[in-house]
């Protein structure tokens, strides 16, 4: 599933801590790593004389260094690529090059990740990327303490584009001997309205169950199919937050110690459109263990 991974580095802790899980998930699969540093142009900008360029050159070759020197920890060997440019771009383009199968990158923390997301790196590489992205949270004491990947989550709505995330469940599963969730959420805001929230009929929301219900049955059967070996899950949870769906998810993530969330997005389309305020942004803003997004087909 994936043989060749791009791992970004910036300097910063959180792009260290993903690139340690970028590289677990190369050891565990036996994938090739690129390591990539992208010098800002506006820094470059900035700069006033040859010494300053030689300079933010240097510290990336640094960057790189230190994270090949961490790769001997893994057993893992790395290419590292020094280039400039615009980081979201340049890291998307990077990955199309090197038919990557995976970009791993690094978030803040919950209390910075509203204006990292919303702004940075990553939402630019997720819009971008057709390639699946790991997003890994900053580093604490639960993701620490969690680092393992026993329990996968796979939230699924019933669409055969939602499901295009269940291979990769799948193989993580397979590689770390994991349990995989499979959860639909119903969202009852959405279903009833605003106005009608708490008061729906009852007959309605045991319809909504029984969609749920097939929903997940039918992403289990198919893990049972071609992955006899993964134990599956299964769940349907409501939720009437205003978050809508994501709520459910982060619920779930947390009550059942869930280590890493996979789900899709929405094509290249219309990610940059949507991904503010779709299920996957706001899950990735939320829950605090990696989340896979993998681009629906366009």
């Amino acid at each position: 599933m994936y043989d060749r991974i791009v791992v970004p580095v910036d300097g910063s802790d959180e792009a260290r801590h993903a690139a340690r899980r970028g590289l677990e998930l190369a050891r565990v699969f036996d994938a090739t790593v690129h390591v990539l540093h992208v010098v800002e142009r506006k820094a470059l900008r900035l700069t006033e004389t040859a010494s300053e360029k030689t300079r933010l050159g240097e510290r990336g070759e640094e960057l790189l260094s230190e994270i090949a020197d961490l790769a001997a920890e893994f057993d893992r060997p790395v290419t590292t690529h020094l280039t400039d440019g615009k980081p979201g771009v340049e890291i998307s383009e990077f990955a199309d090059e090197q038919n990557a199968d995976l970009i791993v990158v690094g978030r803040q923390g919950l209390t910075g990740l509203g204006k990292r997301l919303l702004g940075g790196v990553t939402e630019h590489v997720l819009h971008r990327s057709d390639v699946p992205v790991f997003v890994v949270p900053r580093e604490n004491h639960e993701s620490e303490k969690r680092a393992g990947y026993s329990r996968v989550l796979v939230p699924t709505d019933g669409s055969e584009s939602a499901e295009a995330a269940t291979p990769h469940g799948v193989a993580i599963a397979r590689h770390f001997d994991s349990t995989i969730h499979v959860l639909n959420v119903i969202d009852l805001q959405a279903a009833g309205g605003a106005f009608n929230a708490g008061g729906l009929d009852k007959a309605f929301i045991e319809r909504l169950e029984t969609r749920g219900r097939d929903a997940v049955g039918r992403v289990a059967d198919e893990i049972s199919r071609t992955a006899t070996d993964v134990e599956v899950q299964t769940a349907v949870e409501r939720t009437t937050s205003y978050k809508g769906a994501a709520a459910g998810v982060q619920d779930y993530v947390k009550n059942d110690e869930i280590d890493v969330v996979v789900m899709s997005s929405h094509g290249r389309s219309n990610l940059e459109r949507q991904l503010i305020g779709s299920v996957a942004s706001t899950v990735l803003r939320t829950v605090d263990v990696p989340v896979l997004v993998v681009k629906r087909p366009s």
